[in-house]
């Protein structure tokens, strides 16, 4: 097989994995009205995916100076399938809760293999390659409301992790046959000590932490609490809200595409700060608009905006770092950041559960967000923020 067969089955395995992780985002109130918890309960079941997202990642960043890409990748589609499966059969929130976990920390190992191997697979497009196969982890989200919407309405909630476990196999054993037949890559020969990559890239590393750990910490708070925000401040149905949901995760489709090509031809960190200061701005306007017309086209802008950060950041790291850097040093920023996103969704369920309003909550995160930007952009004036890897 050629590496162009290898890279559709890492788009397979990207989309099963990334539908484990925004799932629960349309299954928040179903699921508290079946389990009969509170709003916070159900935060902390979304930031578990978060928080388990964060766990592996350095480890596994670790266990790529010792494993191949490819086999990691594999144990990562394993485990999402098992995890899918206790899912499946959790009697209570307790046991959904660990599921959960497992869930988020099987994707989380599979980006930190993953994304290394994409980038290696076309060295001289590593935007262009990480926007493909973001739009397919985005064509997930994009599905998942309307996919919760349709299982719900034919059975109950643990039948969409049924059919989650099942599709997860699948596209596991496709991969693990198309890395049976390829050539790879040995540039990820080279990365051997984690800890001398760290040290070698460390302000490379904690300007990528600082851009999309602060934002990545808003935009948990918001989408997973999207539907329910959309339908107690808007006025709009449940049904409705969801299907903005996937308006807003459909606008990510281009903006996974477009980004990573943009990131390829653009000055990256100019590219990033503007991208930030769009999010704060459509967050804003999120919170002062009303009427069904206004919210879709604000959450078109939310997406696109959103969405576009991940394969610019990507870019911003894995198109600069060194073979002998490579996975380590992303391993170290991508756990990092996670750690820093994770408690988003808990924060706005406890918030809500103090009875401050959604509206109130979102313009404090934009607030704490502007400020963030402007240490940034001084930064990047004074030359204190780095273009990309050292050499």
């Amino acid at each position: 097989m050629t590496r162009r067969h290898l890279f559709g089955s890492l788009c397979g395995m990207v989309f099963v994995v990334n539908l484990g992780r925004v799932v629960f985002a349309p299954l928040l109130d179903p699921l508290r009205a079946a389990l009969a918890v509170d709003a916070s309960a159900v935060g902390l079941l979304a930031s578990l995916v978060w928080v388990g997202s964060a766990v592996p990642r350095i480890p596994t960043g670790y266990l790529l100076t010792r494993v191949p890409r490819h086999a990691v990748v594999f144990a990562t589609g394993a485990t999402l399938t098992a995890a899918t499966a206790l899912a499946s059969v959790a009697p209570g929130i307790r046991a959904l809760q660990a599921a959960a976990f497992l869930m988020g920390a099987a994707g989380g190992a599979y980006f930190i293999a993953a994304n290394p191997l994409v980038s290696e697979l076309y060295p001289s497009r590593v935007g262009t390659a990480l926007g493909v196969h973001g739009t397919a982890a985005q064509v997930a989200a994009v599905g998942a409301p309307l996919f919760v919407t349709a299982v719900l309405d034919a059975g109950r909630w643990p039948t969409t992790f049924r059919v989650m476990a099942v599709g997860t196999a699948v596209a596991t054993v496709a991969f693990t046959v198309a890395a049976w037949r390829t050539d790879l890559p040995e540039a990820g020969s080279e990365d051997q000590q984690l800890l001398v990559a760290v040290r070698a890239q460390w302000r490379l590393v904690l300007a990528a932490v600082v851009m999309l750990g602060a934002t990545g910490f808003v935009w948990q708070g918001v989408f997973n609490f999207y539907p329910t925000y959309l339908a107690e401040t808007k006025s709009l149905t449940e049904s409705t809200a969801r299907t903005v949901l996937s308006v807003v995760f459909g606008a990510g489709v281009p903006a996974m595409f477009l980004s990573g090509r943009l990131a390829d031809r653009l000055d990256v960190v100019r590219y990033l700060l503007a991208l930030l200061g769009g999010f704060v701005a459509v967050l804003l306007a999120l919170t002062a608009v009303s009427g069904l017309l206004a919210v879709v086209g604000i959450s078109l802008a939310l997406g696109y905006v959103t969405h576009s950060l991940f394969p610019a950041i990507d870019t911003y790291l894995l198109g600069s770092l060194p073979d002998r850097h490579r996975a380590s040093a992303y391993a170290a920023y991508s756990g990092t950041m996670m750690f820093v996103q994770a408690g988003g969704s808990y924060a706005v369920g406890f918030l809500r559960d103090a009875d401050v309003a959604f509206d109130l909550i979102f313009r404090t995160f934009a607030g704490g967000l502007v400020l963030v930007l402007a240490a940034l952009v001084v930064a990047q004036r004074t030359g204190r923020l780095p273009s990309g890897a050292r050499a």
